[in-house]
């Protein structure tokens, strides 16, 4: 039962150590509107600090090597 071979592969322990901002406070908020029933007015505060971590994040710029689908596409057209 191994891969077949010509096909592609990702290793998924290679991309296991990527960071994940603002996890602690979309689980929050995510808890919050749970016990609320879906009341969005009621998790204003935890609202807010979502957003203000996901506005920080979006100020980091992406890696130089691209994402990995692009170099899917490309290893891809190469081979035919």
């Amino acid at each position: 039962m191994g891969r077949k071979a010509g096909t592609l592969y990702i290793n998924p322990k290679k991309f296991g150590n990527l960071q994940k901002p603002c996890v602690r406070e979309m689980v929050s908020f995510l808890q919050c509107l749970t016990l609320s029933q879906n009341s969005d007015a009621r998790c204003s505060r935890q609202k807010s600090l979502l957003s203000a971590c996901m506005d920080a994040q979006t100020g980091n710029k992406r890696k130089p090597w691209g994402s990995i689908n692009y170099h899917l596409q490309r290893l891809n057209r190469g081979g035919k």
